[in-house]
């Protein structure tokens, strides 16, 4: 198939690229390159599938290791450019991964959720809607669930009060797709993403700014005094339920009733998934995971949880199961060693 993929510069992007190139796919790339954190990585992660980038004067890329793979450094804003992109390739699916990341960045620089999460997704649908796409996915976040307090979090629980603007941002997404489901008949899937890790990671992310200190012997700053649980999910695991999710498209639901409402369903073609390991980790214990794979105790500095953060994640990924026949279960003491290993080596860490 003719795959559109954004955010292919991105950690889950670039991995989703690779896995579907390897399928036999012809995959066409989109991504800002925003300087949100040290760009060297993403145009790395675009080199190793044979994109390399060497001008700001062009912005159409095909790789060197196939001609499957065609890249686009591109604002999804850009509805032109984006709409010319749609209708050259034919596209039947689009994997929608481009967006502002990240909880505590939102409290600093807003608009840049507005701009990519919000105008950069509306650019999305308004592609799909026009060039008969077979089916939209979509990330979305386990932070939609916000202030929801009942364990695990299931995707038939309201999520109405989230506690960041990042969150809120795919939350908008989630309602917003389904308006294109409902109105224009686009099949779209939402795959909220519980704490994801692993090789070619974002440096924002705990495991990578853990590892980073430990091994230059800084402290590491620990929130909510360590009192944390996180629902931590292989990026391969996240990957796989992507492509799983991609070959079963939604149909509308006909037994979905508006009195008795299931929000991951609908009468359209509309549905969301969790996708975690659905085995919460405590932050120490994934601590205590990196320190042994690395051979090196981290000096902590305990702090008070942050704004916009929450102290517990926890997938219900039963309806993933039911529906495709997939649960990810990669343990943490594996996961942590797979990113560990490419650090160093990418690093050139001995």
């Amino acid at each position: 198939m003719n795959i559109l993929v954004t955010g292919t510069a991105g950690f889950i992007g670039f991995h989703v690229v690779n896995r579907l190139l390897n399928e036999g796919h012809t995959v066409v790339g989109i991504d800002s390159i925003n300087d949100y954190y040290d760009v060297r990585l993403k145009y790395d992660r675009l080199a190793f599938a044979g994109i390399n980038v060497n001008s700001d004067k062009c912005n159409k890329y095909i790789s060197t290791k196939t001609s499957s793979y065609i890249f686009y450094k591109l604002n999804l804003e850009d509805t032109t450019s984006l709409e010319k992109i749609f209708r050259e390739y034919n596209i039947d699916i689009v994997v929608h991964l481009a967006a502002q990341a990240g909880v505590r960045y939102s409290l600093i620089n807003p608009n840049a959720y507005i701009s990519s999460n919000i105008t950069g997704f509306t650019s999305i649908l308004e592609c799909c809607r026009h060039n008969s796409i077979q089916h939209l996915v979509y990330a979305s976040t386990s932070s939609v669930y916000g202030l929801n307090d009942k364990i695990p979090f299931a995707t038939s629980q309201n999520v109405d009060h989230p506690v960041s603007l990042y969150a809120a941002s795919k939350k908008s997404n989630e309602l917003m797709a389904h308006v294109y489901s409902h109105l224009f008949k686009l099949p779209a899937t939402g795959l909220r993403f519980f704490t994801v890790y692993g090789p070619w990671g974002r440096p924002d992310m705990a495991l990578f700014l853990f590892t980073k200190a430990i091994l230059e012997h800084k402290p590491i700053q620990v929130f909510n005094h360590g009192d944390m649980q996180r629902d931590f999910t292989y990026v391969d695991d996240i990957v796989e339920g992507i492509v799983r999710v991609m070959h079963h498209i939604p149909e509308a639901n006909n037994k979905w009733s508006a009195s008795e409402s299931d929000p991951s369903t609908s009468s359209a073609a509309y549905k969301i998934y969790n996708i975690g390991n659905s085995k919460p980790v405590r932050l120490m214990d994934f601590i205590e995971a990196i320190e042994n794979e690395l051979g090196l105790k981290a000096k902590k500095e305990f702090l008070p949880l942050q704004p916009g953060d929450v102290p517990s994640t926890f997938a219900d990924v039963a309806d993933l199961i039911r529906d495709t026949g997939y649960k990810p279960d990669t343990p943490i003491e594996e996961g942590v060693k797979k990113f560990i290993q490419w650090y160093k080596k990418y690093y050139n860490i001995t």
